[in-house]
């Protein structure tokens, strides 16, 4: 079964006329007839009675015709959004991200879209993953790049990749020359973490109750520079992401292992939203910039 059958079919239906149905989708009368015979013996059943000039649907098309109908919608809705983004993209999208990505993943992507379609109007905000979510209820956003909400509910979470949590030193601390270091070691060593009521720092606590360790929380941050910049003034450590301290950074980046904290970061929609096509193309980007050797972790 091929396309035009269903096109030859619905013109038909509505105009239960074979002049007027071919001259509607551009053929001759003959192959009008002809391409219907060929839908009737592709799906074994009469879906027009022909009785003399006139024409009826059977049952069987009746049937069929809710569905086929259904289907070139579907289709020249695609056709639609493909050539609206051949042609170039205007409007507005709005895009709420938490502090991590605007660190580098938010502009590599707004960069993307813009040089592909400068008419397109960005604002992007800094907001905390629930405010994200909220945001994204309200209306007031369109696309929110975060980790995975705790509360899903009118909310669909695409998740992009895996990433992996890091103990961050300056030059001077003891652990700044280890290749690699186990959770339990951060046993009574001082840190400074988001606070408890980060999904982050929930996920973490957990980590640290498997394998024993209590560390000293000596400061808690709601944002990583600020964290960031403690751990370059006094010898403590903070873990945060892979992704979060910049390549010529002089702070030293550790594994950790035995667990190792792992986050999921994803795009938040929000759900049974119709998107519109700045935010598909905006998720097509942020799918490939997370996709690129950008987003994987560095070697250690």
């Amino acid at each position: 079964m091929e396309l035009r059958h269903l096109r030859y079919f619905v013109a038909l239906a509505e105009c239960l006329n074979f002049t007027r149905a071919a001259e509607r989708v551009h053929v001759t009368q003959s192959t009008l007839s002809h391409q219907i015979r060929q839908l009737e013996e592709e799906v074994g059943k009469r879906l027009f009675d022909r009785v003399g000039k006139r024409v009826l649907m059977t049952e069987a098309g009746e049937l069929f015709l809710g569905h086929a109908a259904s289907a070139l919608k579907e289709v020249d809705q695609g056709l639609s959004a493909l050539k609206e983004s051949a042609s170039g993209l205007t409007g507005q999208l709005r895009v709420g991200a938490t502090h991590t990505f605007n660190m580098g993943f938010i502009p590599e992507c707004v960069a993307a879209m813009l040089l592909r379609h400068p008419t397109v109007n960005v604002t992007v905000s800094e907001l905390t993953a629930d405010d994200i979510g909220t945001s994204l209820i309200a209306g007031n956003i369109d696309v929110g790049i975060s980790y995975r909400p705790q509360a899903i509910g009118k909310l669909r979470f695409e998740p992009l990749y895996n990433e992996e949590m890091v103990l961050v030193v300056s030059s001077e601390h003891p652990f700044a020359r280890r290749k690699r270091l186990r959770l339990v070691e951060l046993h009574r060593q001082a840190l400074v973490l988001l606070p408890e009521t980060f999904t982050t720092r929930v996920m973490l606590d957990e980590c640290f109750r498997a394998c024993g360790a209590e560390p000293m929380v000596v400061a808690e941050m709601n944002s990583i520079a600020p964290m960031l910049g403690l751990v370059e003034r006094i010898p403590i450590g903070a873990v945060v992401s892979e992704h979060a301290v910049q390549r010529h950074s002089p702070l030293r980046v550790i594994p950790l292992e035995s667990p190792t904290p792992m986050r999921t970061p994803g795009i938040v929609w929000k759900r049974g939203e119709q998107r519109t096509a700045p935010m598909r193309t905006f998720g097509a980007i942020v799918r490939q910039v997370a996709m690129s050797k950008s987003l994987r972790r560095p070697s250690a």
